[in-house]
């Protein structure tokens, strides 16, 4: 299965989903440091990983369900701002990574190299991680913008659909 397609750009989607059943893609988001901040003993995480499943086919669209377990570095998100288009959750970094100071973007999908749009992003700053999931530039097979189903936390963590028509 071509998880860049499922992951990715919505058009593809057509030619994967009608044979797909749901299964899991772990989501390696590699960090990197701001260039104000080489300070050698500031430690950040190396790279985060969430994950999205597909859900089964169903005719007229596809759901994607994701989820981020980042309780190893980050302390009980809460959703901070939302709109049409994106959510953007925030949580309070733990202390041995409450001076990072990076960004993250997806690298990996399902172990091999993401080179599409990267919707969802992490910033570290001010002693926070914002997790942001934004369907900005996304489109499905009818070059609609992909929709936010679903925007909640669970246990501390952020959950989240979304999907778009084919």
């Amino acid at each position: 299965m071509q998880w860049n397609a499922v992951l990715g750009v919505g058009m593809s989607v057509l030619s994967v989903l009608p044979t797909a059943s749901a299964s899991a893609a772990n989501i390696e988001m590699r960090v990197s440091k701001a260039i104000e901040s080489q300070d050698s003993s500031v430690r950040c995480p190396d790279k985060v990983i969430v994950t999205e499943t597909s859900r089964p086919y169903r005719e007229g669209g596809y759901t994607i369900d994701g989820s981020a377990n980042l309780s190893a570095i980050v302390e009980n998100f809460t959703i901070a701002t939302t709109d049409d288009f994106s959510v953007t959750w925030v949580g309070k970094l733990k202390p041995q990574y409450s001076k990072c100071k990076a960004t993250a973007g997806m690298a990996k999908v399902g172990g091999e190299t993401y080179q599409g749009h990267s919707y969802l992003r992490l910033r570290f700053v001010g002693g926070k991680a914002y997790l942001i999931l934004d369907m900005t530039g996304m489109n499905d097979a009818n070059n609609l913008t992909t929709a936010i189903l679903k925007k909640s936390v669970r246990n501390g963590n952020p959950i989240w659909s979304w999907g778009g028509t084919d």
